[in-house]
């Protein structure tokens, strides 16, 4: 090997003086306190207070929602500061719409009306598949997936009644 590369590598493991022993790598010390503890202590000058009993947080972002589960929710109203901590879930709009429709504000406007033209984009197709194949005998299908419509003078109990006698005799 090159005499000179090896004084220079000697030379860089080196950690104290002439007669020391020569050591792999210096030692990183990390420091002890770690970046939750800061963060707690931060929060904890800004003086902010648990909410309790949330059972859920939605988080809209264009047409994604980040959804929390039980989170850890922290608040302080001077300070304009919000802390969700758990396990996020990243979502489709549309995938969770059902349930949380009564949760959107004015700012979903936009993302809802956007959802809605992609409805009816894709209704129309689905539309013109259903009625050719109405066409071919799915007709009859569709007639069991209906209710039936309230005859005048008959109630339910009296159609029982007649079902019941037509089956016992």
């Amino acid at each position: 090997m090159n005499v000179e590369k090896l004084m220079k590598m000697a030379g860089s493991v080196r950690t104290g003086g002439k007669g020391t022993v020569r050591r792999k790598k210096k030692a990183v010390h990390k420091t002890t306190t770690t970046d939750d503890k800061r963060l707690q202590s931060t929060l904890k000058r800004i003086g902010v207070n648990a909410i309790p009993a949330i059972e859920e947080v939605n988080i809209f972002k264009d047409d994604v929602v980040i959804q929390f589960t039980n989170p850890k929710v922290q608040a302080s109203i001077p300070a304009n500061t919000w802390v969700v901590s758990g396990t996020p879930q990243n979502k489709k709009l549309q995938d969770i719409l059902p349930q949380i429709i009564n949760q959107l504000g004015p700012d979903n406007l936009e993302n809802l009306k956007r959802l809605a033209e992609q409805f009816q984009k894709q209704s129309p197709a689905a539309g013109t598949s259903s009625t050719a194949a109405g066409a071919t005998g799915s007709a009859v299908d569709d007639d069991d997936d209906e209710v039936p419509e309230l005859v005048a003078g008959q109630t339910f109990e009296a159609a029982a009644e007649e079902d019941g006698h037509k089956h016992s005799s």
